[in-house]
């Protein structure tokens, strides 16, 4: 058995989910579970319609007729569609009278699009001769905590998911469909899974079960050896750890988001990332355990990061200097991207440089703080067995280029080496190191 989740733009259009039946037939063969996210950019134009609604602009028609055009163009009746738009405009209506878009709302409005795609879909697939149902999330035991557009997946959802699919995974009576990013909290609200939510939603179902791999489809062959807006000629990773596909989707590989993979990871399930445009591409395998690349396995980059050098202000050696820096960081509830340290300095990384003033202030009590932005981490995932020959050929070339690494820092994974340079060199850093270790070097 297998889950394959299906990205919006995998269903941006009636032909689109003609490709994607296609693709699923091809794998009925390995009782398929299937995840859907919403129907191309419908989750954002259920936002704006929100805030429009705010403004006494109630209008869902445009999301209205969108869906209807496809279930037109499929030749499908699909009359549970209709109940939903009926609640949809009442649910506008209700945001425009009491002038009130809240979170709580917020994911309320956007599980429109999860839900309209499952049940569209599902009547397709039943015409196209596959048996198959269709399932919010919850209704299988997604339980999610209460934090609005974000919510965490409970521990208790895998056994509770688990018990629902009992059913399918003895006899596999049908093929079932189930709206990925959605949940329910424990109040019975619907709440969101935040950025790739439907990836995770995928993830976590694939660990409930112990599928023999999760597949993620999306519009791209795969991950790459780097962003192809930088470097047209990169190519798709055959095979990835884990550790490294961790590692790359949270230092700015865009195709997976970081905790999406980590359900898998704790089953040891493969993750494989496939291209619903070109289907016989093998994609990328991720696995929890491959074997190194020869150097580098691929170079990902995360821009607008903010780079804070703290120096103490007391005697060299002074105990206790780096706890009482990273007590500080706890304190404001403030996470750290990258460290680098010494005797009496750190150098760490944030996401951005808003809301820590009163962290610095803390920290200026018994250090200097000097604090840099619009600064880009650059990551090289790659045989750290061979770290001293990979910094020792990005170092001289990167000096040959005339760009100043300003920090250098090798994670704990140990399948990572992270280098800091400005945002106006990360091009050119990236094209770069990609040039050195895919070009030059295959």
């Amino acid at each position: 058995m297998i889950v394959m989740k299906f990205g919006g733009r995998s269903l941006a259009s009636e032909q689109r989910m003609r490709e994607v039946v296609s693709i699923i037939k091809a794998h009925l063969h390995e009782n398929p579970i299937i995840v859907l996210s919403a129907i191309g950019k419908t989750t954002d134009n259920l936002l704006n319609a929100g805030k429009r609604a705010l403004m006494e602009e109630v209008d869902g028609e445009e999301i209205i007729h969108f869906h209807q055009e496809i279930i037109t163009q499929l030749g499908i009746n699909s009359s549970e569609t209709n109940l939903l738009f009926q609640e949809l405009q009442k649910v506008l209506k209700g945001i425009s009278m009491l002038r009130e878009l809240s979170p709580k709302t917020m994911d309320y409005l956007a599980s429109f699009g999860e839900r309209l795609s499952v049940r569209i879909f599902s009547e397709y697939l039943k015409q196209q001769g596959i048996h198959a149902k269709y399932f919010d999330a919850w209704d299988l035991g997604l339980r999610s905590t209460s934090t609005f557009t974000d919510a965490e997946v409970l521990p208790e959802s895998y056994d509770a998911i688990a018990s629902s699919l009992q059913e399918v995974i003895s006899s596999y009576p049908y093929t079932p469909i189930i709206t990925g990013f959605l949940s329910k909290e424990k109040n019975g609200y619907i709440t969101t899974l935040g950025r790739g939510g439907s990836d995770l939603t995928a993830s976590v179902i694939g660990a409930a079960i112990g599928a023999k791999e999760i597949q993620v489809w999306k519009d791209v062959d795969g991950l790459l050896t780097t962003d192809p807006l930088i470097v047209p000629n990169a190519i798709p990773v055959s095979t990835l750890s884990l550790e490294e596909a961790s590692e790359l989707a949270y230092f700015g590989a865009k195709i997976l988001h970081p905790r999406s993979i980590i359900p898998a990871t704790q089953k040891n399930i493969p993750v494989r990332i496939k291209n619903s445009y070109n289907a016989m591409h093998e994609g990328t395998l991720i696995m929890k355990h491959v074997s190194p690349p020869s150097l580098v396995r691929a170079i990902t980059l995360k821009r607008d990061i903010t780079l804070i050098d703290i120096v103490s202000t007391r005697m060299l050696g002074q105990f206790g200097f780096l706890a009482q820096v990273f007590r500080m960081f706890e304190k404001y509830g403030i996470s750290v991207d990258m460290v680098a340290t010494s005797e009496v300095s750190i150098s760490v990384t944030l996401d951005n440089n808003e809301g820590f003033d009163e962290l610095v202030k803390e920290l200026e009590k018994f250090s200097i703080v000097q604090i840099k932005t619009e600064k880009t981490i650059i990551s090289i995932i790659g045989n750290i067995q061979k770290s001293s020959q990979i910094l020792g050929m990005a170092c001289q070339k990167l000096a040959e280029e005339n760009i100043n690494v300003q920090m250098i820092s090798q994670g704990a994974s140990k399948v990572n080496i992270g280098f800091i340079v400005d945002n106006k060199e990360a091009d050119v850093c990236v094209k770069t190191l990609h040039n050195l270790f895919f070009e030059v070097n295959a």
